[in-house]
């Protein structure tokens, strides 16, 4: 049986169409043919290892920028060294010198802290833009930091510029921050901007001034009938401090003299004037206060004290027909100890006081003697104090004297010696510095040799206040009370009561005014004599710098008397400056 014919001719079909191609190809080759040679490229399973780079189909046409990481990479070299840096980035760090930390100045920016001191680049500013304040120096305080502002109440009012104001570096000696420099001494701080600055001398700090004022008083004798006069006052004052850890020295000198181009006329209505006719009058008012500490609990306290002055215009101490005022000068000294034991403390001391009067100058040329009003005074005083709390602290207090004139009787026939003292309680307190302190009230007695002359007793109040209503204002108020000898016939002594209150205000730091008002009360037992004083006074004060002031003061004084004749008034103006270091 023979092929079908459908199948036989199929498989023709598939022998031409295989052979076919391959007669082509004989055809179109003429080179003879060879083998391939076996290269490294065979091998190679990267990309275009069998073509060159520049044939790939894929390769980078012109106009197209090429990045590094566009091109090929390639193979590395098994020659080379692989510690040595390569440009790809590094994978390992094998072989590398290890680096620590940070380097330096790392993130300090143009101005921040270089440990290698290399000159920072100074920052660009716009157009009008304020520049940068320089870090303060060492030595420099702290600006004192900003209050919360308190929704209950007013805003407290900023500190002046000055204060919160960049201040000029100290020096690192002056500083005390050289590394082995022995701990420098702080000075105390000066709250008073335009205060006399002192000198050290030592250990001492002294403190000095001098106030020149003239100006004009319409009554400076204090007569019924006024007569006035141009007035010039000189007042100079020292004060010396110790700066001592241990024990205290205090000298504190303060002296004036008024002097008048007028004077006072000798006799008015053909009797002798009740004034001098020189009216010139000094005062000096001092005291050197020491103290030696034995040890913490136990202290040895002194005192030397000295007063010069004279009669108060309008006294009826003052003789008739005087030339000029006699001068009187009490001088002594106390010298005691204070304990303390806890809270409770005791201090006590021994009193000695001289008072002694120059002779009497008469407008006849002749004197008469005042040793009739010279005495010595001795006594004690006793204090025993508790701290119930920190700024508060009761007190008692006791004194007694006995008094010897150096002539038994007066130029009356009067015998003035006497002994005498006082008793009184009060505290010394302390409220956060605004209100500080002493009040007291107590009782004075004093007794006579002369039956005569009765007792001499009263109610005594004395104290201290200091209150700083404000930043700007400052009130004071002052009372004493003082037992003082006299010259009328029949009259015992004089209980004197004085009450002064002053208000300070500062308009500016360099501007200060102040006002003052005194009371005053003159009781003179035995002869129903009772004169009151009233002073009232304004002060405006310019403060140039530290050492120079220009002070204007203007003063109205009155004296009211149950005495017919005894009353007086008078205004005093006066303009001068104060010189002070």
């Amino acid at each position: 049986m023979g092929s079908p014919p459908g199948r036989g001719r199929s498989s023709r079909a598939y022998v031409f169409r295989a052979a076919l191609p391959c007669l082509l190809l004989t055809a179109l080759e003429s080179a003879p043919a060879a083998a391939q040679s076996l290269t490294p490229d065979l091998f190679n399973p990267s990309r275009g290892g069998f073509v060159s780079p520049d044939t790939l189909p894929t390769r980078r046409t012109a106009g197209v920028l090429q990045a590094p990481s566009d091109a090929i990479p390639q193979p590395p070299d098994p020659n080379d060294d692989p510690r040595k840096k390569s440009d790809a980035p590094a994978t390992t760090r094998i072989g590398q010198i290890p680096t620590y930390g940070l380097p330096a100045a790392n993130g300090a920016s143009s101005s921040g802290y270089d440990s290698l001191n290399r000159k920072r680049q100074q920052p660009k500013l716009y157009p009008g833009q304020p520049k940068p304040k320089k870090p303060a120096g060492p030595g420099s305080p702290l600006p004192p930091a900003t209050p919360p502002v308190s929704t209950l109440g007013p805003p407290r009012i900023a500190p002046p510029p000055s204060e919160t104001a960049n201040k000029t570096p100290l020096p690192p000696a002056m500083a005390g921050t050289v590394p082995g420099q022995p701990q420098r001494r702080r000075l105390k701080v000066d709250d008073d901007a335009f205060g006399a600055v002192g000198d050290y001398a030592g250990s001492f700090l002294i403190k000095g001034g001098l106030e020149l004022s003239t100006g004009y008083d319409t009554n400076p004798a204090r007569l019924n009938k006024p007569v006035g006069s141009p007035v010039y006052v000189v007042a100079p004052d020292l004060l010396v401090m110790s700066d001592w850890e241990r024990h205290a020295l205090v000298a504190d000198l303060r002296g004036s003299f008024s002097g008048y181009t007028n004077n006072m006329p000798a006799t008015i209505d053909g009797l002798p004037s009740p004034s001098p006719v020189e009216i010139n009058r000094p005062d000096f008012t001092g005291h050197v206060d020491g103290r030696y500490d034995v040890d913490r609990d136990l202290k040895l306290t002194s005192q030397l004290r000295l007063r010069l002055a004279t009669d108060n215009p309008g006294s009826p101490n003052v003789q008739a027909g005087l030339q000029k005022y006699p001068v009187y000068a009490t001088y002594g000294g106390t010298f005691g100890f204070d304990q303390t034991f806890n809270r409770f403390q005791v201090a006590a001391g021994a009193t000695i006081d001289r008072t002694a009067y120059t002779d009497s100058k008469l407008t006849d040329g002749s004197t008469f003697s005042n040793d009739d009003r010279d005495f010595n005074q001795y006594g004690g005083v006793g204090r025993f104090s508790y701290e119930l709390k920190p700024g508060l602290k009761p007190f008692v207090e006791i004194e007694g004297d006995n008094r010897v004139h150096d002539q038994a009787a007066d130029r009356n026939g009067y015998l003035r010696d006497s002994n005498g003292g006082y008793a009184k309680v009060g505290s010394s307190f302390e409220f956060s510095r605004i209100l500080t302190g002493e009040v007291s009230v107590g009782y004075s007695a004093r007794n006579y040799v002369d039956p005569r002359l009765s007792q001499l007793s009263g109610f005594l109040t004395s104290g201290s206040l200091i209150w700083n209503a404000s930043g700007l204002t400052t009130v004071k108020f002052n009372t004493d009370t003082q037992i003082a000898e006299t010259t009328i016939p029949g009259s015992s002594g004089v209980l004197v009561h004085t009450y002064a209150a002053e208000v300070d205000h500062d308009f500016r730091r360099w501007l200060t005014a102040v006002g003052k008002f005194t009371y005053g009360t003159y009781d003179y037992q035995g002869q129903n004599r009772n004169d009151k004083t009233y002073s009232i006074e304004g002060d405006l004060i310019y403060k140039l710098n530290r050492n120079v002031w220009i002070k204007g003061t203007l003063r109205h004084d009155i004296l009211d008397s149950n005495v017919a004749g005894a009353s007086s008034q008078g205004t005093v103006v006066m303009l001068g400056v104060r010189l002070q270091n």
